[in-house]
């Protein structure tokens, strides 16, 4: 009899805020979302070493990686005052 599964929680952040997911991929869109930023005016750098790497198509899927890192990027209109 083998033990029941459970799924394995992955740790990640965006903005330098923890997040966690059960999935092992997730979209450019879910991982705004959950971070409560909204994918229709934000984008995601995926931080790789010394690498930047852009996510800008909002249904692309990523890999994620326990203690990956992600920056998001505004790309709405800005006030003017």
């Amino acid at each position: 009899m083998t033990a029941p599964h459970h799924p394995h929680e992955i740790e990640y952040f965006v903005d330098e805020e923890a997040q966690t997911t059960t999935d092992s991929t997730l979209t450019v869109s879910q991982i705004l979302s959950k971070a409560g930023l909204d994918p229709a005016d934000h984008f995601l750098i995926e931080l790789r070493g010394d690498h930047r790497l852009e996510h800008r198509d909002r249904n692309e899927t990523i890999r994620i990686h326990p203690k990956e890192r992600f920056i998001s990027v505004f790309t709405g209109p800005t006030p003017v005052s």
